[in-house]
């Protein structure tokens, strides 16, 4: 059997700069895998099946499947897969779990059938399928620019524990279309902070609250019922500063020291809300294949 992870991401700086004329936004934002990860296991079967540990896991609405038809269809290649994929990243959390398992589908698919392809020849077909497939074919740090679809890796984020909190509001339909559709011209910037954040990676230095902006916080209270109140728990609990990742509604803290990052996960597990303590991680810890 076949193992590959599927790490969740972080949006540590997300700007949109202006509405396109192709109904996208353009963005600028930098993008950050952290250590909290499904997992997908493939073997070889005559057609492609698809099972799954979390019963609200549609493979029909999934890219996953759109995945592994893609790969199917654009190498004509006659091989089945047995894809079972293990859901750990919540869903519809801003965590870009469903990305990040059509990326280790393309990765995984590509060993087991034996094609032999680079990432770089992996790249366009996951692009076709979103651009944060194409940032997690690879992981680690990197500036997302365009719609998304322009990549351009980065030295890694100095190693930083994060606590996340899955808040249990409800998520609209379209989740992320709503909240694009919630902005207003005024919430539009330059994309200055996400380029000095870009400086400072450059440079191998680390980040700040200051650093870390999400143009869809000044729409998320009005899209996630009941946000807010839990982004006050999270300070409560010792959070320095609270930011909400992607389209929502996780939020998230970042720490360098974990005992600190420790006695917040403890204090909100014991408040009975869903948490995870996990790590930042570089693109050297997620590209291994596991064959047992």
């Amino acid at each position: 059997m076949l193992s590959v992870p599927a790490p969740a991401k972080l949006n540590l700086a997300l700007e949109v700069l202006a509405e396109r004329g192709d109904g996208f936004h353009e963005i600028s934002t930098v993008v950050q895998t952290i250590s909290l990860c499904d997992r997908l296991d493939f073997k070889m079967s005559d057609d492609i099946t698809f099972k799954c540990n979390e019963s609200g896991w549609l493979f029909g609405k999934s890219l996953v499947s759109r995945a592994a038809s893609l790969l199917q269809k654009s190498f004509d290649c006659s091989h089945g897969a047995t894809i079972t994929v293990h859901k750990r990243i919540p869903l519809m959390s801003g965590l870009g779990g469903d990305s990040s398992d059509a990326a280790a589908c393309l990765r995984g698919l590509n060993k087991l059938w034996g094609l032999s392809l680079s990432q770089e020849e992996l790249a366009p077909l996951a692009s076709q399928l979103g651009s944060d497939v194409a940032f997690l074919l690879f992981g680690g740090t990197a500036l997302l620019e365009g719609r998304g679809e322009v990549i351009s890796p980065l030295p890694s984020l100095p190693h930083m524990w994060v606590v996340l909190l899955i808040p249990p509001v409800p998520r609209p339909i379209g989740k992320t279309a709503q909240l694009y559709a919630s902005l207003e011209t005024s919430h539009y910037t330059g994309g200055q902070i996400t380029d000095d954040l870009v400086r400072l990676l450059s440079r191998g230095e680390g980040v700040t609250s200051a650093n870390l902006v999400n143009v869809f916080d000044n729409v998320a209270d009005d899209n996630f019922f009941g946000l807010n109140n839990y982004r006050k728990q999270f300070l409560k609990a010792g959070a320095g500063s609270v930011h909400l990742t992607g389209s929502g509604p996780a939020l998230f803290t970042l720490m360098k020291d974990k005992t600190q990052a420790e006695k917040i996960y403890q204090h909100l597990q014991q408040k009975g809300l869903k948490t995870y303590l996990v790590e930042t991680l570089d693109v050297v810890d997620q590209v291994g294949l596991n064959s047992p």
